[in-house]
């Protein structure tokens, strides 16, 4: 039996629009930003030197909201295993011996800034939401490598420093490098991050 159909009544129904795109995502404000071109700052020093190992700072970039650097290490070795990325990678490899005291091998690196606030190579991988607000300041691992006797780790460190002076510390026991501090002013790296250039100012980032 075939029943007339009113074409007036719709029915096969249209399907419902597709839901907007997601929002493109976007790097919380307290990691690097990647639409800034940093300004270099125009300094490299020697933290630490003993006969046996370098331990240099290099290649500082400002940002609006931090900074970020290398720390370049080289040692005299012969015939022995080294790795000094156990420190510098901060979680990475054998964080300490048993009873919570650190292997001498290891590389301890950390900044201060002149309100007293630190953070080291040492600390935890950060977890959770990447877009939750951390505590600063905070050393983020930015990746790193080499080969022979030299290694570099490159570090952000956020946020901007306070005015005053700005220190940069490490001990490497292993190497005979005892606690070792060196600071710079830190209006160096506030007065370059005000040159950083914003790739897409009219985004309203």
């Amino acid at each position: 039996m075939v029943i007339p159909y009113d074409v007036g009544l719709a029915f096969f129904e249209r399907p419902p629009p597709p839901p907007p795109p997601p929002e493109p995502h976007r790097r919380p404000k307290w990691m690097r930003p990647d639409d800034v071109l940093g300004e270099a700052v125009p300094i490299n020093f020697v933290l630490a030197r003993t006969p046996r190992a370098a331990v240099t700072v290099q290649h500082i970039t400002a940002y609006p909201t931090g900074f970020e650097f290398d720390v370049v290490v080289a040692a005299r070795i012969e015939g022995e295993i080294w790795d000094p990325m156990h420190g510098l990678g901060g979680f990475r490899g054998r964080p300490g011996q048993p009873g919570g005291e650190m292997a001498d091998e290891i590389l301890r690196f950390g900044i201060q800034y002149a309100d007293g606030s630190k953070a080291t190579s040492l600390g935890p991988p950060m977890v959770g939401p990447q877009d939750k607000r951390p505590e600063g300041p905070i050393l983020q691992h930015q990746g790193g490598g080499g080969g022979g006797t030299v290694m570099t780790q490159r570090f952000w460190a956020w946020p901007l420093p306070p005015p005053g002076p700005l220190a940069f510390v490490c001990e490497w026991p292993k190497y005979e490098v005892l606690l070792t501090r060196h600071e710079i002013d830190a209006a160096l790296i506030r007065e370059a991050a005000t040159r950083a250039i914003e790739l897409w100012p009219e985004s309203g980032r």
